[in-house]
């Protein structure tokens, strides 16, 4: 073990607290303020299922690597490998998936009352439960493949085309299948990133419009005035902005390492840490303009 992999051992480490931590406070605090108050708001559901979706992807992505940099041999067997990776595909699809709905859901919202999309606001939060459990069911069944797979890592040197992993491995189950489960992957980030972008775009024109109107007025202190639902909708644009950064990002360096004909074991750290980024930031931007925030810690101040 060198001084360099203790190094960024530490950093990985430092990530998983911050994360789990943002992802924890955010998550229970919603859960405490339902208990109290006996309902959510539409958006409320929606946020603590992220929370929720990006703890487990932290802790499911950067375990593996955190024990890899410190040394630990054999931290996963055949079971492991499996457990761990179908985890962290499935929680990082049920992510892309939530934040997917919550730009569309916001769109919805903000939407003029005279608008083709207005007949959906009364309807969204008879839909939240299903979407979550739609979401759930569609990525534990599109990672299966995962598990007829992923093996422990027997052969250290790894050349060929293969999934990078400090414990674990893929053997071939033949060409069809993997096109197959390829095809599938392509089709779901297909219709939920740009579904997210799609909506991202719709509500950063709706914004534009608002502000031109907003220039109109002759006074400066009500142009000044921005509404709940518009501050919502900026904090909603700034965390698909980061999604979309990180996920092409990731998304290059794993297809990147996945055809490399020698391995190169520091990338497979490095898509860790971009597999992690977005869930780790995500928390602390859904806390910007956040009343429950807010009440949670005036109540501290009195």
């Amino acid at each position: 073990m060198f001084p360099s992999d203790t190094i960024f051992g530490g950093f990985l480490v430092s990530q998983l607290c911050v994360g789990v931590a943002g992802n924890l406070f955010l998550f229970l605090l919603y859960m405490h303020t339902f208990s109290v108050q006996r309902h959510m708001k539409l958006m409320d559901p929606v946020f603590s299922h992220l929370t929720l979706a990006n703890t487990l992807t932290i802790t499911f992505t950067l375990t593996p690597h955190i024990a890899s940099s410190f040394g630990v041999r054999q931290f996963l067997d055949d079971v492991g490998c499996k457990t761990v990776l179908y985890m962290f595909r499935v929680t990082r699809g049920v992510s892309i998936c939530t934040t997917s709905l919550l730009s569309a859901f916001q769109a919805i919202t903000v939407s003029p009352s005279n608008s083709k999309w207005a007949w959906l606001k009364f309807k969204l939060h008879t839909q939240i439960c299903p979407s979550f459990l739609f979401f759930w069911i569609i990525n534990m069944l599109i990672y299966i493949h995962v598990i007829e797979t992923v093996t422990a890592t027997r052969n250290l040197t790894l050349v060929g085309y293969g999934y990078v992993h400090p414990y674990c491995q893929t053997r071939q189950l033949g060409n069809h299948k993997s096109e197959t489960f390829l095809s599938v992957i392509l089709f779901h980030d297909l219709v939920f990133v740009p579904l997210m972008i799609g909506t991202s775009l719709y509500m950063v024109n709706l914004l534009y419009r608002h502000h031109r109107r907003a220039q109109h007025l002759h006074s400066s202190r009500v142009s000044s005035q921005t509404s709940p639902e518009h501050k919502a909708t900026r904090t909603i644009l700034l965390l698909v902005s980061c999604f979309v950064v990180f996920y092409f990002s990731n998304n290059y360096l794993t297809l990147y390492s996945f055809y490399a004909h020698k391995k190169i074991p520091r990338l497979a750290g490095l898509s860790g840490v971009l597999s992690s980024c977005y869930p780790t930031i995500c928390p602390f931007l859904l806390m910007k303009n956040n009343k429950i925030v807010s009440q949670f810690t005036s109540s501290f101040s009195q």
